[in-house]
């Protein structure tokens, strides 16, 4: 590897949007972006059902909404400049004889490492290595967007979120020109994979033509290269049933480990939790001398199902109930539950992870 202990390989800089809620911040890291305050709910025709701020509800609460790119951006510029090789795609994996793990990639480059922290994704080829199932598509297709505004986003920094009848959107603004939208939408199947942008901004469209008007704007004012659509997804760690998070030299990380649905907006605060853990156990390891690389992956994943675990169920059951197309438990929904019987706190208790800064 060029001399080096260790190498980063990064297949792109992934568009999208990080919705990152903490408690007791300590990701000093993401200060420099604005919080968002509150959080609004409307029903399709544009009537406000309930409005939070996050303050009133928890003193200690904080949102941000991240660009994926500008999240990325923001952590490799805490690396030395030549730590990450980009455009690095995995074309084969397998174990060696001596233990090691030989990667390929796509360039022809081959490395063999001793140790592999596998970030890779939902779709990992470490995990299926690892003998992990493909995560399981839960009924759901979403589109997503980055909508443009090159004078200014007009927004304030609030989290919107529209439901219908198996159909919801929100969108939350993320910088001074961009703004985040997403249509969820219900599905019998993944559907086709669709790349023409002009195809998707009219399906997208289509699902909320009689929404407020201020959701077709933003669509219309995504540019072409951030429009997507996407099926949802999970896997659920079943224990004494799933294989661990590792398995000798080798450990899996994030989306790579726990795909879980975005209902909750944690899997991107799951991951960034993940490498917190799983550094302190590392760095544990190191300085004792008396404990392997190998138990310090087990020890991390040993702390990290417990959390994970009941995170990715509760996404999903959030998922399944916020996607309700029956009219009439749509109406007491709209009408009673959410105005009158939904609390903000304990819908925000999913977010309590307690650290010491490294």
């Amino acid at each position: 590897m060029d001399g080096r202990h260790w190498m980063l390989l990064e297949l792109a800089m992934i568009s999208g949007v990080s919705f990152l809620k903490f408690k007791e911040n300590h990701w000093f890291i993401f200060e420099e972006y604005p919080g968002i305050c509150r959080l609004a709910i409307k029903s399709e025709d544009g009537r406000e059902l309930r409005s939070f701020r996050f303050k009133d509800e928890d003193e200690s609460q904080e949102v941000r909404a991240v660009e994926r790119r500008v999240l990325l951006e923001t952590l490799a510029s805490r690396l030395p400049p030549d730590a990450i090789s980009f455009s690095s795609k995995l074309a084969n994996i397998e174990r060696s004889e001596n233990g090691e793990t030989l990667l390929e990639l796509e360039d022809g480059i081959r490395i063999s490492a001793k140790i592999l922290i596998a970030c890779d994704g939902i779709r990992s080829p470490v995990a299926k290595l690892m003998g992990f199932p493909e995560p399981n598509y839960v009924g759901h297709c979403a589109f997503r967007g980055l909508a443009y505004f090159p004078e200014g986003q007009p927004f304030e920094p609030k989290v919107n979120y529209i439901y219908g009848k198996g159909v919801r959107a929100g969108y939350v603004p993320v910088s001074e020109t961009k703004v985040y939208w997403f249509i969820c939408y219900n599905s019998s199947s993944p559907g086709p994979k669709i790349t023409d942008p002009s195809i998707l901004r009219q399906q997208a469209e289509q699902l909320v033509r009689n929404w407020p008007t201020e959701l077709i704007n933003l669509i219309n004012l995504t540019p072409d290269d951030t429009i997507i659509r996407t099926s949802l997804v999970d896997r659920w760690l079943w224990p004494s049933i799933s294989p661990p998070a590792s398995t000798g030299s080798i450990v899996l990380v994030g989306d790579a480990w726990h795909p879980m649905t975005p209902n909750l907006g944690q899997g991107a605060c799951c991951a960034l939790e993940d490498s917190i853990v799983l550094t302190k156990k590392l760095a544990e390891a190191i300085k004792s001398k008396r404990t392997s690389v190998e138990d310090a992956f087990k020890a991390y994943g040993s702390e990290r199902w417990p959390r994970i675990f009941p995170l990715t169920v509760r996404a999903y059951l959030v998922g399944a109930l916020l996607q309700w197309d029956n009219p009439v438990i749509c109406a007491v929904r709209d009408n009673i539950v959410v105005p009158k019987l939904v609390r903000l706190g304990p819908v925000l208790e999913h977010t309590n992870f307690e650290f010491d800064p490294l």
